[in-house]
């Protein structure tokens, strides 16, 4: 128990951030204002009463001080070990700190209460175990710091409060930790304290001391790992030496780099192989630059990273819908292909037969109808990494399939640098305008990639360079052509055909309005809500300044328009906010280039005298309008015969020949004057002569022209028609339906003549260009002249309105 008694003045010592503890002699140093203040006023006091000076030492943290301070005797006033003058502090007891009061000096002086700190005699049983158990780990403590004469020390104190105290001398403990001792006044409470910061200063050394030497440890495999390296160097240089070789110094990086990489074992294996072959060549060999530009790019390609498919269906429906208008048919097919999927992983389907499920589609179809940016579009709906390879004018095959290692400056080949440019084995890959790959003493390309492109073998696709396995079973490949004929039929063969046919009117003024408009405005530096274009400018920009399947020259014109409306804002010519109606194109950006001929004068239009038909053909650009032109020679200056031109192909020229026979044969039962025939030569003329034309679709429109010109009956000029004709006069089925259809209603024509085989094509056309149509499908050319050729009239000739 502790009593208290005594009360005492004494003048106050504060100690910046130090404690002292009862027990504790501590060197102060007097060239402290404070310290020499204490000092003095105690030795001021000391001369009228007997003993040492006494001090009330108080530790200050912070500027405040704690209720309770240690009475200290001044024991000897001199000069410390640095030649400063000091004074030498003994603490001798716990005083609680009273009210503030007077005394000689400039010392602050305090009413203090002396603590008499007693332990019961004997020590209780609990009491004798903890002052075992604090020596025990006092001693523990001082021999690792090799302080073997303080142990004596220490194992000397019996009274408990003096042990307790002694840890004052503790280095580890912190200002607070020995406040707290200083103000517990119980001695076996404090030495309890005492004992519990001693013991956890020890576990935290043992912790310290485990990770020390298992760093130690590392350090030192390390270093013998160094060491053995660094021998094994030597050994091989002295090898190489003896060879006449240079060492080279790289190749125990990519063994260590082989060694961490994520490949897969068969890649592994190779790798290790080539870098034995490093290890054992010399610099001045070509070979050593040849393996480790082959490791490197066996190291950076992504052999077992992948990207997460995104299967929310309904999300990537909505991420095709907002990029792209129309195009229905492609949307359908990666919707129902990302659906497949999921339900293949569902179900634990995603790997069969070593083959994933990746899918190659043909996007078939004219420029500007969207066909590389849906690829980005479909990268982006299925959350995947997005590759465009460029193939148009590749001659090369090693293009495809890489060089083999042993050429000089040998690369692997665009599909395996587009998996690297990925970063992932199943991005989606453009293989952008694949018909327009060609073939020379180099190779052929497109026979290279037979082997990508099939689904049942990509999966262990070889390339030269590599040399390796490559798995593109993953990947999704888009091709992209103009022209179908153009891809070779084995290659076609193994990709799935889905055609872009072009954009009906509707369809343009939506990617115009939602896609076009609001990129151009951007780039021409203008606000939303400064220019707007009126749909019926949009539409006339479509159907009349512009006639194409898909939309460039749609964007040309109204990057144009803004060009123009922002040039004459700048000029001072033009107020903003301005609205661009369909009467204001022709001020802007000048007259129409596309007039429908219906729009023409009777007069002016192309088929305003007989022989002249219109019919419909299938391009690199979609599909067109196209004029047939006939005319009979003068019997006296004209050889009997067929003349063709406008630059046509052989099928077509056969084409010709068959109409001619057969109105030559029929030319009674349709009461044509065919005598002309025998003794006038004919000639028919395809304009635009500088284009090549080629098929037998234009066999019913090259004797329509001809059964015009001979019966001097007109051909309507709201009719367009398609089709091969016999010999019998039969109307064979052709291809393109979809694309004539469309190149008709953007031209004009209300009435289109197909074949009747055809007529299952039409279900692909857009119903709202079926509902502008009238469509006739027909199995005899006898019922194409009977709707083509406007009744006959006494001159032959068109009626021409009378002037104004």
């Amino acid at each position: 128990m502790a009593s208290t008694s005594t009360t005492l003045t004494l003048p106050v010592l504060p100690l910046d951030d130090e404690v002292v503890l009862p027990g504790m002699v501590v060197p102060l140093d007097l060239n402290d204002a404070d310290v020499r203040a204490a000092v003095e006023a105690a030795q001021a006091a000391a001369r009228s009463e007997p003993g040492k000076p006494r001090v009330l030492l108080v530790p200050r943290v912070d500027g405040t001080y704690p209720g309770t301070g240690v009475l200290g005797t001044v024991e000897q006033v001199g000069r410390l070990a640095d030649g400063d003058p000091g004074a030498l502090i003994r603490g001798r007891g716990r005083v609680r700190i009273g009210a503030g009061t007077t005394g000689p000096g400039a010392a602050l002086w305090v009413e203090g209460t002396r603590i008499d700190e007693k332990t019961p005699e004997p020590l209780p049983g609990h009491v004798t175990e903890l002052v075992k158990e604090y020596k025990a780990l006092a001693t523990a403590w001082l021999r690792k710091r090799g302080a073997w004469q303080v142990v004596d020390r220490v194992q000397a104190i019996d009274d408990v409060s003096q042990l307790a105290d002694n840890s004052g001398y503790s280095p580890f403990l912190t200002t607070d930790q020995k406040i707290e001792l200083l103000e517990t006044a119980d001695p076996v409470a404090r030495l309890k304290l005492a004992t519990a910061q001693l013991r956890d200063h020890l576990a935290e050394q043992d912790v310290a001391e485990t990770i020390a030497k298992d760093v130690q440890e590392g350090v030192d495999k390390q270093q013998r790992e160094f060491l053995l390296r660094r021998q094994l160097e030597a050994v091989r240089k002295e090898l190489r030496d003896l060879n006449g070789e240079k060492d080279g110094e790289e190749s125990d990086d990519y063994r260590a780099r082989v060694e961490a990489a994520d490949l897969p074992e068969n890649v592994r294996e190779a790798a290790l192989k080539e870098v034995d072959k490093l290890e054992r060549s010399s610099d001045q060999s070509p070979e050593g630059s040849w393996i480790r530009t082959w490791l490197d790019t066996v190291l950076e390609l992504p052999w077992n990273d992948r990207t997460e498919d995104a299967y929310d269906i309904q999300g990537a429906k909505a991420i095709l819908d907002a990029e792209h208008a129309g195009l229905e048919d492609v949307k359908e097919r990666i919707t129902e292909y990302l659906a497949v999927r999921k339900r293949r992983t569902d179900r634990g389907l995603g790997v069969i037969g070593g083959r994933r499920g990746g899918a190659v589609l043909a996007l078939v179809g004219p420029p500007g109808v969207g066909k590389t940016s849906l690829g980005e579009s479909v990268a982006h709906a299925m959350g995947r990494k997005f590759v465009r390879v460029a193939l148009g004018g590749v001659r090369d095959e090693a293009e495809i399939r890489g060089h083999r290692r042993t050429y000089v400056g040998a690369l692997p080949g665009r599909v395996v640098r587009a998996i690297k440019e990925a970063g992932s084995m199943n991005p989606v890959v453009l293989l952008d305008e694949i018909d327009k790959v060609g073939s020379d003493f180099r190779g052929d390309p497109a026979a290279a990639l037979l082997e990508v492109l099939d689904p049942a073998q990509n999966h262990t696709f070889r390339d030269h360079y590599l040399e390796v396995e490559l798995d593109l079973s993953d990947v999704v490949f888009l091709a992209t052509a103009n022209v179908l004929e153009a891809i070779p039929e084995a290659l076609l063969d193994r990709m799935e055909l889905v055609r872009l046919d072009g954009y009906t009117e509707d369809e343009k003024v939506v990617i115009a309005r939602d896609h076009l408009l609001p990129r151009q405005l951007e780039r021409a530096g203008l606000d939303k809500d400064e220019v707007t274009l009126d749909e019926s400018a949009l539409r006339k920009l479509a159907g009349e300044y512009t006639r194409e399947a898909g939309v460039r020259t749609l964007e040309r014109s109204i990057a144009r328009l803004l060009r123009k409306v922002a040039a004459q804002h700048e000029l001072g010519d033009r107020e903003l906010p301005f609205t661009i109606t369909d009467a204001d194109l022709r001020a802007l950006i000048g007259r129409p280039h596309h007039v429908p001929e219906s729009a023409q004068d009777p007069a002016e239009r192309r088929t305003a005298v007989p022989g002249v038909a219109t019919g419909l053909a299938v391009t690199g650009a979609g599909g067109d309008v196209l004029f047939v032109e006939a005319s009979l020679a003068d019997p006296e200056t004209g050889a009997a015969g067929l003349t063709l031109t406008g630059q046509l192909g052989d099928v077509m020229k056969e084409s010709a020949q068959i109409a001619l026979s057969f109105l030559r044969s029929h030319g009674a039962e349709l009461e044509l004057p065919v005598a002309d025939l025998k003794d006038r030569g004919a000639h028919i003329h395809f304009p635009a002569g500088a284009v090549p034309k080629d098929g037998p679709s234009a066999g019913v429109t090259m004797t329509t022209a001809l059964a015009s010109l001979l019966s001097g009956r007109l051909v309507r000029t709201d009719v367009a028609m398609t089709g091969e004709v016999s010999l019998t006069g039969r109307v064979l089925p052709i291809g393109g339906v979809k694309q004539k259809l469309l190149a008709a209603h953007r031209a004009g024509v209300t009435t289109v003549i197909i074949p009747k085989r055809n007529e299952a094509d039409l279900d692909d056309v857009p119903s709202e260009v079926l509902d502008k149509l009238d469509v006739h499908t027909v199995t005899d050319v006898r019922q194409v002249l009977e709707l083509a050729l406007a009744p006959a009239t006494s001159d032959a000739r068109p009626e021409v309105p009378a002037a104004a």
